[in-house]
């Protein structure tokens, strides 16, 4: 048996929350006697894509995407997105009824997102238009659509661009069902051993406490990857999204998310029926 750390890939999106998880792995201000964590740089579409082949030891991926990877992939109980209240938005140029969005042209960002997944368990009978998340805003000023649904930073920018908000998704969720809307998560290798899955999940999960207690600094880290927002708004955005649910998932993410995979399956939007698992 070799002494020798296992090199790992540890693969996450560019965005400012993402980076400010990964500030104390990425800095080796956590570091593992069983582990070299290499960081890899890809949008989460991407992501949801090359983890149906496996490609990364660890990877960012979104909730929607679990079905299709749960043969490779368990989850990490450190590391999820979560929103808890809010989450992503239907927005649009001028007020509307949310009921009024049944058969509509709606711009998203992408199929395996959970936005698309909450959005669809909301209102299953629109036309999606599949749109780069960072050009939806555009496309629903443009008129290219009738309304965008929006994630990352528009979140917080969509009323400076002089858009309305129709639906936030998380208040929906959480008034249907009382429970946090799990977004994003970190997912790990099925083929590595229970003894490196669970050191994966120690640095991640001391990671984010790191940031956490020494915010300033993770955030001017974080900052490089804040795609032009202040320094406020990140910080705002940051603070949506990790938090105490992304340090542990506890009871409440693990039960929202089963509930998503299982209204999936039953909507016909999720093939088969899934079991979440989670390394801890």
């Amino acid at each position: 048996m070799s002494d020798q750390p296992l090199d790992i890939v540890c693969a996450h999106s560019p965005d400012s929350d993402d980076a400010f998880m990964f500030y104390a792995m990425a800095t080796r201000k956590v570091r593992s006697n069983l582990v070299n964590v290499r960081h890899v740089l890809e949008d989460i579409q991407s992501l949801n894509e090359k983890a149906r082949q496996g490609m990364y030891e660890l990877t960012a991926i979104s909730y929607h995407a679990y079905p299709y990877v749960a043969d490779k992939y368990m989850l990490m109980a450190a590391g999820s997105s979560v929103g808890d209240n809010y989450g992503p938005m239907i927005i649009a140029t001028k007020p509307m009824d949310p009921a009024s969005l049944k058969g509509k042209r709606i711009a998203i960002p992408g199929k395996l997102t959970t936005a698309y997944l909450t959005f669809k368990l909301f209102e299953p009978e629109f036309e999606a238009v599949i749109t780069p998340f960072d050009k939806i805003p555009a496309a629903v000023k443009e008129g290219s659509v009738d309304a965008g649904l929006v994630i990352h930073e528009a979140q917080l920018t969509y009323l400076k661009a002089g858009l309305h908000l129709i639906l936030d998704l998380g208040k929906w969720w959480k008034s249907k069902h009382n429970l946090p809307l799990p977004l994003g998560a970190n997912a790990l290798r099925r083929d590595l051993s229970p003894k490196v899955q669970v050191e994966c999940n120690r640095m991640m999960r001391e990671s984010i406490q790191h940031a956490l207690d020494y915010r300033p600094e993770a955030l001017e880290y974080a900052m490089q990857f804040a795609r032009d927002m202040e320094t406020g708004t990140a910080d705002k955005f940051v603070g949506m999204y990790v938090n105490h649910h992304t340090v542990d998932c506890g009871e409440d993410v693990p039960k929202a998310a089963q509930l998503l995979m299982d209204l999936g399956f039953e909507a016909g939007i999720i093939p088969s029926r899934i079991k979440v698992e989670f390394v801890h």
